[in-house]
């Protein structure tokens, strides 16, 4: 167990390295002059060369990488160039909003989707499991953006049940921040309850063919004991490693709900920076979204133990 977890941690760190350059060389690879797309074409040419020494572009670009490597060991993103404020305060202050969301639809999706799948594996073939399968098919195919559009339109303009536009924190005010966040949870849990219901029930049958399922039906114990006890950890392997991707995509790629409700999260954070031109926060947050990405799944891999035996045994 301690072998497995020391080697995870020793893959994440070259990892990182190489998503932090990757980043930066992306950022240096765009098209045009950072520079005279956030000045324009007809900025004076001290204040352009100054913009190009504060941003550090007057430099070569092993300099350019060294400095910014450095500044990433203080945890200095640099600043933005629209609002003036620290990168990672900005970018940590959307994540939280963000990650507000995520967190919450993909709670309530695992929760709806795990038992459901197992019991639609369990009686597979069955009316039930068919209603599972469409069902669930459907869901998956229903854009999230789209999805997010019919429920405003319906529980917000039509009915007028729920606020169709602005943001309260929960931090703020708890309630009205829990009714603001409704449609767009509503949004992502519908998608995503789709794709792990199809993983719980893949991998379920998967474990139902075994042949210690078999021998547990000859012992002559009953289908919830079956389901609870021998079918639901092994079988929840692959769902967790699922979520934990979905987990960080989510994180990093929900700028289309987040614009459809106007929610201000990292996503949405990222889609401003574009059309401002903001490239210290641009940077900021495709890295943050990237070291998150690989964060996320180092923890899925740490815990994957708790739920598969076989990792423990070796």
């Amino acid at each position: 167990m301690l072998r497995f977890m020391v080697a995870r941690l020793l893959t994440a760190i070259p990892t990182l390295i190489l998503v932090s350059i990757t980043v930066f060389t992306l950022i240096r690879l765009v098209p045009g002059d950072p520079v005279t797309l956030m000045l324009g074409d007809n900025a004076d040419q001290q204040v352009y060369d100054a913009m190009r020494h504060h941003l550090g572009l007057d430099q070569s670009i092993p300099t350019q990488m060294f400095l910014w490597f450095q500044a990433l060991l203080h945890g200095d993103l640099g600043h933005s160039i629209t609002t003036g404020e620290p990168v990672l305060q900005l970018v940590l202050h959307r994540f939280f909003i963000s990650a507000q969301l995520v967190l919450i639809a993909i709670t309530i999706s695992a929760f709806i989707a795990v038992p459901l799948g197992m019991v639609a594996a369990w009686r597979q073939s069955s009316g039930f499991d068919l209603g599972v399968v469409i069902t669930a098919t459907m869901l998956m195919s229903i854009p999230t953006f789209w999805g997010g559009l019919m429920l405003l339109l319906f529980f917000g303009l039509k009915l007028g049940w729920l606020p169709v536009i602005g943001y309260v924190s929960i931090a703020q005010n708890f309630w009205s921040g829990l009714i603001y966040l409704i449609m767009p949870v509503a949004s992502l849990v519908l998608h995503e309850t789709g794709i792990l219901v199809r993983m719980a029930r893949a991998s379920t049958l998967d474990v139902l063919r075994l042949d210690y399922i078999t021998h547990a039906r000859a012992k002559g114990l009953s289908d919830a004991a079956i389901l609870t006890r021998h079918v639901a950890r092994n079988a929840f392997g692959p769902t967790w490693t699922l979520l934990g991707l979905i987990l960080g995509n989510l994180l990093g790629g929900v700028a289309v709900i987040e614009t459809v409700f106007t929610i201000p999260g990292l996503g949405r954070l990222i889609v401003e920076s574009i059309f401002g031109r903001d490239y210290p926060v641009l940077q900021g947050c495709l890295l943050f979204v990237a070291v998150t990405y690989v964060v996320v799944n180092l923890i899925i891999d740490l815990c994957y133990p708790l739920f598969d035996p076989r990792i423990k045994a070796q």
